[in-house]
């Protein structure tokens, strides 16, 4: 039902196995140990442009916060209204929170395809999904793009004496499939693999856990909902490792360590890249506001605006008292005909005949 998926991942690791198998031999643990892990590494080398995008999205939701919480306190009993504005304000700032979720959803089946092609190259076992066949048969079936051959070569592999398909609670029906190929396997070989793995993988779930919630604004990490989620990363998932990892292969263990590796260090390599360019624009920004800026203590030059060809000089409008329309003086703003520094005389007004002029206003 699952062929599209179970196809492809059995494809890549057929691939790879066959990569270092001719460097380590097809029967080696280690080669079937790394083609696991540079599966991982090849899944998740695809999914890297979609992570960065899953970054700047949360980012970007982050800044979004204020506003969001705006229409929400503004919208908060109109649900119809409320999602057809948010759906505006994403689409003004070119937001996608679909993105933020892809490169998550696009490993869990990843996860499930390497399970159950692990899975298939051991089918002696009767719970759900197997098919209890008898080892002679399992040992003769191919598995998706593994041959016959490739098939007992996986059975024959051995990590430290653990068969990389089992698990601590593997039963004896399903162990007495390697019984032809080297033996049936003990349980403290698979113990002695299994548990450094768990608690690797723990760990590292714990820092990925913990290097994202440190990243979180103040106002995210203040959401009751996000603190929640932030709880269970850090301590929740990092304990469903250890709870769970008997019950897994050590193949499927090998899976989750290489994950988490990856993403640390894709995590540190990102964020460095996004927090350079964020301050880059930050000073480019600072920069032109300087450039723009006047230089202290200069005046900020007043550009006279040129008069249109042909146009006649418009002349202030000069009042009865001898002051322009401005108040300014007209007398003050023409030169003085005597040369003296631009200071003039006001003239004397002649007294009107038949008048006689006033004794406080006689020549001196």
């Amino acid at each position: 039902m699952l062929d599209f998926i179970y196809y492809p991942v059995s494809g890549i690791l057929w691939v790879w196995h066959k990569v270092f198998g001719a460097v380590l031999g097809a029967d080696s643990g280690f080669a079937w140990a790394l083609s696991v892990v540079f599966l991982v590494f090849t899944l998740r080398l695809l999914l890297y442009k979609p992570f960065v995008k899953q970054v700047r999205t949360t980012r970007q939701m982050q800044e979004l916060q204020p506003q969001i919480k705006a229409l929400q306190k503004k919208y908060g009993k109109d649900r119809q209204k409320l999602a057809l504005e948010m759906q505006k304000l994403q689409k003004e700032h070119g937001f996608n929170p679909i993105m933020g979720c892809l490169p998550v959803l696009a490993q869990a089946p990843v996860f499930i395809g390497l399970f159950h092609v692990l899975r298939s190259f051991n089918r002696t076992g009767t719970g759900i999904g197997q098919l209890g066949l008898s080892p002679e048969v399992n040992a003769n079936t191919p598995n998706y793009f593994f041959s016959v051959d490739d098939v007992q070569s996986f059975l024959s592999a051995r990590l430290f004496g653990a068969p990389i398909s089992a698990a601590i609670t593997s039963p004896d029906s399903v162990l007495i499939a390697f019984e032809p190929f080297g033996g049936i396997p003990s349980v403290w070989p698979i113990v002695a693999v299994s548990v450094p793995l768990m608690i690797i993988a723990s760990v590292a779930t714990h820092l990925n856990s913990r290097a994202s919630v440190a990243r979180q604004s103040e106002a995210a990490a203040a959401n009751p909902q996000a603190a929640i989620m932030n709880k269970l990363a850090l301590y929740v998932f990092p304990l469903g490792v250890l709870v769970g990892g008997p019950f897994l292969p050590v193949a499927i263990l090998l899976y989750w360590v290489s994950n988490n590796m990856w993403t640390y260090g894709q995590q540190h390599l990102v964020f460095g890249r996004i927090d350079k360019e964020e301050a880059a624009a930050k000073e480019a920004a600072i920069e032109r506001r300087n450039d723009n800026a006047p230089k202290p203590g200069a005046r900020p030059e007043l550009t006279k605006k040129k008069p249109a060809p042909g146009a006649k000089p418009v002349r202030p409008a000069v009042s009865g008292n001898g002051e322009s329309a401005d108040g300014d003086s007209a007398a003050a703003s023409s030169p003085s005909p005597s040369g003296t520094g631009g200071a003039t005389t006001p003239k004397k007004k002649k007294t009107p005949p038949g008048k006689v002029r006033p004794k406080n206003q006689r020549r001196r």
